[in-house]
């Protein structure tokens, strides 16, 4: 806002008066006119005083100069002249005696003071007794010149001054017309008020006198009022005296002791009829009620509030006397059963009262609450009562103590503590603050009693609450704390009562509201989990009747609601059930007992031994417990014995169970779990039961579909399966539960749990597999014969229709038994990488036969599974081969079969082992006994296997059996096997006998050989056929048609067939079935070719023969079964197809690549995320993906990959020349470094290899993208993909799965292509940190920290390589170079090398040291290509440091000074080649497009482009300024590093043209970090000063000020105490010399305007931001600034314009100065405020300030009327009325306050429209006491406006608001003050 200095002129005082005095109001010199008579006796007389006012400025110094001053001016007041009264310069006069009455002063001073008044107010008093009716002269109406300087005398003033004070205040002040005395009221009392604090003072009768005097003097004015009663002059006196109460705390002691003596008493006696027909109305029956009303009108009129907001400021007070001394007063003048709470104050009032008075109790001081329960609980009664019989005082006390609290106080601190509940707050100890209340209350019953029963429950629900809210662990901490002493303290039977009443209302709203019943289940299960609930009477009387209830109610809403909406109510029905079992669990065996029932509860049950209660009757019985006698057994006894109890909880909960066991539940498996738990325990605590009727827990677990259905439809869900597994292992595991359930009954039962069982344990839903197969496992300890679960699921796998007819097994049912395989324990022994997710009991160590042994009623099932194997032309006999291939206890099947052929008569074996000659074999058939079919059979299994499963089984075989002869060792019977399949092929291939059954059955064997014998030399006849082309057709015919049996035979013609058609040389691979990589590659084997052996690479290898065209449909027909749905089951035939189609392709490979990657790519993706929906969502569902599927499409894409890397190394390796001794010798960390800089790129055509090698790359990449994604499902974090806790076990199992097979494809990939799988990490890293997506930015991090491919030392070199191929890629070896397939710029590696860094752990510096420093040095010997990445870089040796400061590897010290040295070369080379032209440019002025140029590899984007953000270098620095010792351990170098940045980086942004738009947050941080080093003191502290000194510093934005230079100037203030003297020595005095003439006068103003502004607002900004209290040695000097500024005018240079500056640094003096050093300012403040309001007045003549400084002067007195300060109080009524007078004024009378008497003459002006501020009113709302003038308010109105628009309605509201802010008792809010200022402050729109 532009600034007028000659807007509003200011007078210019006479000029021998040396200083210039401000000019009152009219209300001040309207009396002045005798200034102007001829009078000569007059002028003399005038003159006189002049000259003694006018030495005050040159003559005062020390104490004594003051008191000759002053007698002095004494002496010229008594040469008044006798025909006159008019005191000349009144003014100036009043303003000097108040500062003559300075504490500081000794006391002669304030003596000789007081002395001058006494006479100023003699000569006036003439008038007061003469002329006051005609002219109202004399004091009355100069009362607001002399009472603001006396009011505060008492306060400080010596025992030998007060009775000269008090004197003044009794003689005179008393004696002011009421009228003029009536707006003062409140300062005069105040004054008096410190008086009163000491009751042996003398003064103190004398001070009672002095205010009885005053009331007495009010009630005058209305003595001839017919209007008024005589008492409304004590009521406006009582209300004064309550609002000095309330708002100053420093003299509510004194208040205190007057009220202590002259307070009404505002109670009555009670009688016994006092608390008869309340219904009536009245409270009492008082003889005096006439005169208790008139003394309630005199204190509780017109506004009874303010009597209660009293007292609550009192009882509110830090002192513990003044609330002992309330509290006194409330019992004895205010007690409860006043007319005046009952009936006067509104109920809201009575509230703040009571929370007031319940609040002294968090002192924990006995003496406070005794006298809190003598007021609750009130006085005694008469001793009459009313039948006429005498009452001895204690025989009905404590009844007549409990109606009276409960009448007159229960429900209004019922409602307080309930509103404190239902507050809310996030505030741990606000929180916790009606919980410590109710805590204390608790000590006396007679309130605690009535009290908790009523809060009980919101307390609990508020705390439950809060603990749900997001809130640190510390604050949730404290609440409890208080919670469960609140907890503790209340009686058990109190507590059950409350929480049966809650367990009623959550199962009553069940028709209705569901939410409401489940949190009102939370809330019991919160109270349970959290509190002590083991207290005896707890354990034994009601936490089995709450069992019960709650059994009694789930059953009976199970009735209530039909089966198929049950669902609805399951979250209420599990909560319950929690809460029961959780409970049940606490309870002991003894609370069963009959004989522990009280001798009450036996007496009333043995009268009704014959009832038999239903359960309608027993929950009738057990409400009327808790309702009519609040669960105290004292009174009835129990409602239910202990055994009644415990048969009727067996018989629910048996009912609850069997219920959810039934067909056709809608059960969950966890309301099943809870259920079953609470089962277990009730048996295993009443073991002495009688039988419980157990037909319909039977019948419910006998319950399944009929026979002859299949099992898909005869599918139960798998939670009541496992309900009743557990429900029988409970029933089988109590002692004498045979009698229970037979053994008869147990044998029926199992088959049909196995049967239901079986479903859940198919992989394409394995969300239950491994809970399922514990189940199974669990009925194996219970049954005691084996076989009958062997049996049961061998009829399962055979007994259902197959696909093949062929085939007794389904395909479904053969992976049901793996997976009940895999997840059995003691089949998972052997497993190496054995998780915690499978069940317990996991060996580690090998299988021992007790182990084995344990599988026996699996062995039968497993031979079964196994016999599929001999009709391979199904799935399921690919599912059997994929299962054995990757079975990792493929050792126990092996040992078992074995073991199994051991039992086989040797003789038989050794005959056809050693028979040598086919004719023999042939004689000497096989016999036909059982012996030989059994030996048959156990041949074809092992052949199979080791046909199917080589790489699998061959190191079972090779193992020691125990139970072998030495002739029959392992490796023999592999020969022997292998001898005899042979020689049987042989045999039926040349002879044409005919066949016994035997030799087919042998020669069915001997079939499954026949791929190999096609392999053999006559397989060349299969050539000329040329089938390769329609066998695809048929393929993918096949495909589409689902026709599982023919796809992999098809598959293995046409690879035969492509085989013969090749050349006859030998081509690498047969048709044995391909082994799988990583995971099921056995230790030991070959890799495929992704492999880090350097010596491979550098062989020369032979080029492969290769077909000379392969068939044009081989690549679709491979997409469509890799992708298609009808492939799924034998999808491991395809991948090895495809393993084995690869190598035939030869060069050609890299031409299908592509998209044969994207096809599994894509198809990984569905496949992934299939798996995912699966365990993300909480009902189970079918679906044709799991983790195999995942795993088999992994091995197709990894194989794929090595393939096509594996020809790339070999053409490469061919086509690399040898490098020379010499070149060889020129190399160092990154190649020729130096001669690559001048080296010339040469920008030739890529040769084929090279785009051989980019098609292979960009692979690598999708590849890394799809595993990356897949590996991060698992790092999850809190926020877990699961939606059903009860499949963990097989999620778990799952993601440890993915990870680990997609981890050892990440390793064969980093182990062949390091830096591009590396490049693809970063750029996933970018975007994770750019994008909201699941996975975290960490997560990289964290896998590269598991890779041992990515370890430190080499993943820190693999990015030195990819930062240098981006700025100098000439410099690397080719090998080392990156392909820049990646969309990385050198900044982003830069950026994730130090993110990296930081991630890694400090020992890992050993690894990475030496690299580090030979990247480094080598960046420094040429840093010009660097010079984008050099802050980075910066901040990389940064990291370095700090990690090396935490290990103790090495040299230590020469590791810090080799650092340190690179750090500062580094920052050298930092600022040499990008000098300070990335901090001249504003940072909100960036030109953003220049951000996005970053084209990878293209030399001239980097050097266009400019660093922001985490590019820019000062960021960095700030980054690295608070761990610049660590890097940095000399001091001497520290300093110089911090000089070069200050030199380098600071100043020159400092001083550039474009500050302070160029400082950003992050420079303010660089000076804060280098504030807090002591080496950098003497070149931050100059950057300091030049910016704070720069004219354009508060231009700074308002949040750049606050956040950044307040803490950055504190710290330079603190450093240098005399940076306030400095700045006032630039303050000069205005002088008017000089410029009046000329043309440069008026710029030489504005330019002296300008520089006082400026220094008066860091004098401001510095006493801001520093500590309170710290500048109070400079008070002196700056009150003489401030006094000599305030003196300029218009004319003068500097001018008045100043003046809004000046009220700026009064307010920043008022918010961090303590009170009592303000007192030399409240004269000057006084002074300018008036004179600066009064300007306004339309009729004022005298000149004063702009609108910018009244608007400022406005706020000057916003701020001190927002703070209360208690000097301002008293003198706050000359601006505001400050009284009831404000809101309770006659329509006659006249406000006398300046700001309200301005407002009516505005209002009143002609023309004058009341304009209403929304902005304004708006200020005025909240919680705390806030100013009304924010620059919410001002902001955009002009100079023009702001009268009308902000000013006027500030005028007006200003009264009201300020009363109402008391009156609500609204904190002061300091913080919105201070921020207020900062806006001002920093807004250079004020500026000239």
């Amino acid at each position: 806002m532009s600034l007028d200095a000659h807007a509003l002129q200011r007078a210019i005082s006479p000029v021998s008066s040396g200083r210039s005095s401000p000019a009152q109001p009219r209300s001040r010199n309207r009396d002045d006119d005798g200034l102007v008579k001829k009078d000569k006796n007059y002028r003399r007389y005038a003159s006189g005083i002049e000259r003694v006012l006018s030495s005050f400025e040159t003559t005062v110094d020390e104490w004594a100069d003051y008191i000759s001053f002053l007698a002095r001016l004494l002496k010229a007041l008594q040469n008044k002249p006798a025909d006159t009264n008019i005191i000349p310069h009144k003014a100036l006069i009043s303003k000097r005696l108040s500062q003559c009455l300075n504490p500081i002063l000794p006391s002669g001073v304030h003596q000789k003071t007081l002395d001058v008044y006494t006479h100023i107010f003699n000569s006036l008093g003439f008038d007061v007794l003469t002329f006051v009716s005609a002219q109202r002269k004399g004091l009355s109406s100069n009362l607001s010149l002399y009472l603001p300087g006396l009011v505060p005398v008492l306060s400080f003033a010596a025992l030998s001054v007060k009775p000269t004070a008090l004197a003044l205040f009794e003689t005179y002040i008393v004696a002011v017309d009421p009228d003029s005395l009536r707006p003062a009221l409140k300062a005069v009392i105040l004054a008096l008020l410190p008086c009163l604090e000491e009751e042996s003072t003398e003064e103190f009768d004398r001070t009672l006198q002095i205010l009885a005097a005053l009331k007495e003097a009010l009630g005058e004015e209305h003595e001839n009022s017919a209007s008024d009663t005589d008492a409304s002059g004590a009521q406006y006196f009582w209300q004064c005296m309550f609002l000095a109460s309330i708002t100053s705390k420093s003299r509510r002691p004194g208040a205190l002791a007057y009220l202590t003596r002259k307070l009404p008493q505002l109670g009555h006696t009670l009688d016994a009829k006092s608390f008869e027909s309340p219904q009536n109305g009245e409270h009492f029956l008082s003889t005096g009620r006439n005169g208790l009303d008139a003394a309630i009108d005199t204190v509780a009129s017109p506004e009874p509030g303010l009597l209660i907001r009293c007292f609550c400021a009192g009882l509110c007070d830090e002192q513990l006397l003044t609330q002992r001394g309330f509290l006194d007063l409330l019992v004895t003048h205010l007690p409860l059963h006043s007319a005046v709470l009952q009936d006067r104050v509104v109920a809201e009032d009575l509230e703040r009262l009571i929370s007031a008075a319940t609040s002294v109790v968090s002192r924990r001081d006995m003496s406070l609450n005794r006298r809190l329960w003598s007021w609750f609980l009130g006085p005694d009664l008469a001793t009459e009562s009313i039948s006429g019989s005498v009452i001895s005082p204690g025989q009905e006390g404590f009844a007549h103590q409990t109606r009276y609290f409960e009448q007159y106080g229960l429900k209004s601190l019922v409602r307080t503590i309930l509103h404190a509940i239902d507050a809310n707050s996030n505030d741990p100890v606000e929180r916790a603050r009606p919980l410590r209340i109710c805590l204390s209350l608790m000590d006396r019953w007679e309130v605690g009693g009535l009290v908790v029963p009523q809060i009980f429950l919101p307390a609990m629900r508020s705390v439950w609450q809060y603990q749900n809210l997001v809130v640190s662990s510390d604050s949730i901490a404290e609440v409890l704390r208080s919670s469960n002493m609140f907890f503790d303290g209340v009686e058990s039977a109190m507590i059950w009562a409350a929480i049966f009443k809650v367990i009623k209302h959550a199962f009553d709203l069940q028709d209705g509201n569901h939410q409401v019943a489940l949190d009102e289940l939370k809330l019991v299960f919160f109270m349970v989990a959290t509190f002590n609930i083991r207290e005896e009477e707890m354990l034994m009387v009601h936490m089995p009747i709450a069992v019960l209830v709650l059994f009694l109610r789930v059953n009976a809403l199970k009735q209530a609601v039909p089966p198929q909406k049950n669902h609805h109510h399951s979250d209420v029905i599990l909560l319950a059930l929690k809460i029961a079992s959780r409970l049940l669990d606490l309870v002991p065996s003894r609370a069963f007992l009959p004989e522990r029932a009280s001798s009450v509860t036996l007496t009333k049950l043995h009268e009704h031994r014959e009832d038999v209660l239903h359960d309608g009757a027993m929950l009738s019985k057990v409400e009327r417990f808790y309702t009519l006698n609040q669960g105290n057994v004292d009174f009835e006894g129990q409602p239910l014995s202990p055994n009644q109890i415990a048969e009727a909880l067996l018989g629910n909960i048996l009912e609850t169970v069997g219920s959810m066991l039934q067909t056709g539940s809608s059960a969950t498996y966890s309301e099943i779990d809870a259920a079953v738990i609470s089962l277990n325990l009730i048996i295993r605590k009443t073991p002495n039961l009688e039988e419980p009727d157990w037909r319909v827990f039977s019948s419910a677990l006998l319950a399944e579909s009929p026979r002859d259905v299949s099992i898909q439809q005869a599918h139960l869900p798998f939670p009541l399966m496992a309900g009743k597994v557990s429900a029988l292992e409970t029933i089988c595991g109590t002692p004498g539960s045979s009698t229970w359930l037979p053994e008869s009954f147990v044998r029926q039962l199992i088959p049909t749990l196995v049967t239901g069982l079986w479903p859940s344990l198919s992989p394409s839903r394995p969300k239950y597999n491994v809970e399922a197969t514990r189940c199974i496992w669990k009925l194996q300890t219970i049954c005691s014969d084996v076989k009958i679960i062997e049996s049961t699921i061998s009829t399962l796998l055979v007994s259902h229709e197959a696909e093949d007819e062929l085939t007794p097994i389904d395909g479904e049912d053969a992976r049901r038994f793996a997976t009940l395989w895999i997840h059995s324990p003691t089949t998972s022994t052997t497993t190496q990488s054995r998780r915690s997710s499978l069940a317990r009991g996991v060996n580690d160590g090998g299988v021992d036969v007790s182990v084995v042994a344990d599988l026996s009623f699996l062995e039968r099932p497993l031979l079964l599974l196994l016999d599929v194997l001999a009709l391979p032309k199904n799935n399921v006999f690919d599912f059997v081969i994929g299962w054995l291939q990757s079975l990792p206890s493929i050792n126990n099947v092996v040992n078992m079969l074995i073991d199994r052929v051991s039992a086989v008569p040797p003789i038989l074996l050794l005959r056809n082992a050693h028979a040598d000659k086919p004719d023999e074999m042939h004689d000497h058939s096989l016999d036909r006994s059982n012996d030989s079919d059994l030996c048959l059979y156990y041949l074809q299994l092992i052949m199979r296997i080791m046909e199917y499963s080589p790489s699998n089984v061959w190191p079972a075989l090779s193992a020691s059996s125990a139970n072998k002869d030495n002739i029959h060792d392992l490796s023999s019977n592999a020969v022997i096997l292998a001898r005899i399949c042979l020689k049987l092929l042989q045999r039926r291939l040349t002879g044409g006998d005919k066949y016994n059954t035997s030799d087919v059955r042998l020669n069915e064997v001997a079939l499954s050989l026949l791929r190999q014998f096609l392999e053999g030399p006559s397989s060349a006849l299969i050539v000329d056929l040329q089938i390769e082309e329609p066998l695809l057709d048929e393929l993918i015919y096949s495909v589409e048609l689902a026709r599982y049996s023919l796809q992999t035979p098809l598959m293995e013609i046409i690879l035969l067939a492509m085989k013969l058609r090749l050349s006859s040389q030998e081509y690498p691979g047969t048709m044995k079935r391909f082994r799988p990589i990583s995971r099921d590659t056995p230790k030991g084997s070959t890799r495929l070719s992704i492999s880090t052996d350097g010596d491979d690479r550098k062989t020369p290898r032979t080029p492969r023969p290769v077909m000379a065209v392969m068939p044009t449909k081989l690549l679709h027909c491979v997409t469509v079964g890799l992708t298609s749905r009808n492939s799924r089951p034998v999808l491991d035939g395809w991948i090895t197809f495809l393993c084995a189609c690869l190598p035939l392709y030869g060069d050609s490979i890299f031409q299908i690549l592509i998209p044969l990657v994207e096809c599994f790519c894509n198809a990984l993706g569905v496949a992934f995320k299939s798996v995912q929906s699966t365990f993300g969502k909480p009902q189970e569902e079918d679906t044709d993906t799991f983790e195999p599927t995942l795993a088999l499409l992994l091995n197709g894409l990894e194989q794929s990959l090595a393939t096509a890397h594996d020809r790339l190394m070999t053409d490469e390796i061919g086509s690399t020349p040898v490098k020379s001794p010499e070149q060889q010798q020129q190399q160092s960390f990154f190649g020729t470094m130096v001669s690559g800089v001048f080296s010339q790129e040469t920008n030739r055509a890529r040769t084929t290899t090279a785009n051989n090698r980019l098609t292979v790359l960009l692979c690598f990449k999708d590849a890394v993208r799809v595993c990356f994604t897949i590996w991060s499902w698992g790092d999850y974090g809190a926020n877990s993909p699961l939606q059903d806790s009860a499949a963990s076990a097989s999620f778990n199992y799952t993601i440890l799965r993915l990870r680990n097979r997609t981890r050892r494809i990440f390793e064969h990939l980093f182990a062949a292509e390091a830096l591009e799988c590396l490049e693809t990490l970063i750029e996933l890293w970018l975007s994770l940190n750019k994008e909201d997506k699941t996975a975290r930015p960490t997560t990289v991090f964290h896998l590269l920290h598991v890779l041992e491919g990515s370890r430190p030392k080499n993943a820190i070199p693999a990015i030195f390589n990819a930062i240098y191929s981006r700025t100098n890629p000439s410099a690397l070896d080719p090998v080392r170079k990156s392909t820049l397939t990646s969309n990385l710029s050198d900044i982003s590696l830069a950026t994730f090398l130090v993110a990296y860094t930081k991630s890694l752990d400090d020992d890992a510096m050993d690894e990475i040291w030496n690299d580090c420093m030979t990247f480094l040095k080598d960046v420094l010997a040429n840093p010009m290509p660097h010079r984008q990445t050099l802050p980075r870089l910066l901040e990389f040796t940064a990291v370095l440091g700090e990690k090396v400061d935490n290990t103790n590897f090495g040299e230590q010290r020469k590791m810090r000074r080799e650092l340190g040295d690179l750090f500062v070369r580094l920052l050298t080379a930092t600022l040499t080649i990008r000098p300070m032209g990335f901090s001249l440019e504003s940072p909100h002025t960036v030109n953003q497009d220049k951000l996005n140029a970053d084209t990878v590899g293209t030399r001239a984007s980097l050097d266009n482009r400019i660093p922001t953000g985490s590019e820019n270098l000062i960021n960095v620095l700030a980054i690295i300024a608070p761990n610049l010792s660590k890097v940095l351990v000399d001091a001497d170098r520290i300093a110089s590093t911090c000089l070069t940045v200050s030199t380098q980086v600071i100043g020159p942004t400092f001083r550039s043209r474009n500050f302070p738009e160029n400082v950003s947050q992050r420079t303010l941080d660089l000076m804060i970090g280098l504030a807090n080093i002591p080496e950098a003191a003497k070149s931050w502290k100059k950057d300091v000063t030049e910016a704070f000194n720069d004219s354009k510093f508060f231009s700074t934005p308002l949040s750049l000020a606050q956040n950044g230079w307040v803490p950055i100037v504190r710290q330079w203030s603190l450093a240098d105490k005399e940076r306030m003297s400095e700045l006032l020595a630039r303050l000069t005095t205005p002088t008017s010399a000089g410029i009046m003439f000329g043309v440069g006068a008026n710029s030489a103003r504005l330019e002296a305007d300008r520089k006082a502004q400026l220094n008066l607002r860091r004098i401001a900004f510095l006493i801001l931001t520093a500590a309170n209290d710290t500048f109070v040695v400079n008070m002196t000097a700056l009150q003489e600034k401030l006094v000599d500024l305030l003196n300029a005018t218009a004319a003068s240079s500097p001018s008045s314009t100043t003046r809004a500056e000046i009220y700026m640094l009064i307010r920043a003096i008022i918010l961090k100065t303590s009170a009592h050093h303000l007192a030399p300012l409240w004269p000057t403040i006084n002074a300018e405020l008036y004179d600066a309001i009064a300007s306004v007045f339309p009729d004022q003549t005298t000149d004063s300030t702009n609108v910018a400084c009244l608007l400022q002067a406005c706020k000057l007195l916003d701020t001190l009327l927002t703070l209360e300060l208690d000097e301002f109080q008293m003198q706050e009524w000359l601006f505001i009325t400050d009284t009831t007078d404000a809101v309770y004024r006659s329509t006659d009378s006249k406000s006398v306050a300046m700001v309200d008497e301005l407002a009516q003459e505005l209002d009143s002006g002609a023309g004058a429209s009341h304009f209403t501020n929304t902005l304004l009113t708006n200020a005025a709302q909240g919680e705390k006491r806030r100013p009304l003038l924010t620059a919410i308010v001002t902001k955009g109105v002009g100079k023009e406006e702001m009268m009308e628009m902000v000013l006027r309605p500030f005028f007006r509201q200003l009264s009201i608001y300020a009363f109402e802010s008391t009156y609500s008792m609204e904190v002061p809010d300091w913080k919105a003050c201070y921020d207020e200022l900062m806006a001002d402050l920093f807004d250079d729109s004020t500026l000239v």
